[in-house]
């Protein structure tokens, strides 16, 4: 099982503390860190057992959270691009920062695009004008509102999948 602490979806904060006690709780394997604050991360890799996954919950910090000694990311961006996502997470494992810092600068448009509004609405319009499926969305959700998506289109174009 992994941990979800994304405070902005479900408004509360899973400290370090915390997290630390329910990584000694073995099918605990990890946790998706959407909390936006790299001090948290750095005590959450810091007091929590050896071989606990930290992975990124909010792909702008994928980058910076893997320096710190975070495993990956649980991705928005990477069912849009997710070969320069994959790439770039891979190098930065590696230690290859200069080839993960260029894709992290490519991607960043969509990073901030793709959260135009609610998930998953920006990313299922971005798949649609790819051509890679229906604009579908199911109630309460609504398809993408028209002042977002030429935002959304030049990001597509910005990182090269469109």
């Amino acid at each position: 099982q992994i941990l979800y602490n994304i405070p902005g979806r479900t408004s509360i904060n899973m400290l370090p503390t915390t997290v630390s006690r329910l990584s000694e709780i073995q099918n605990i394997i990890g946790i998706k860190e959407g909390s936006g604050s790299l001090q948290q991360v750095s005590e959450i890799i810091q007091q929590s057992r050896p071989g606990f996954l930290v992975l990124s919950g909010d792909d702008p910090l994928t980058l910076p959270m893997i320096a710190l000694g975070g495993k990956g990311v649980i991705t928005v961006t990477a069912n849009v691009a997710p070969t320069d996502m994959a790439t770039m997470v891979n190098a930065a494992l590696k230690g290859d920062y200069e080839t993960a810092r260029l894709l992290h600068y490519k991607l960043s448009p969509l990073f901030g695009a793709l959260f135009l509004e609610i998930n998953p609405i920006p990313v299922k319009a971005a798949l649609a004008m790819m051509g890679k499926m229906s604009e579908e969305i199911r109630l309460p959700l609504t398809p993408l509102a028209q002042e977002f998506r030429p935002a959304l289109q030049k990001a597509l174009q910005q990182a090269g999948v469109l």
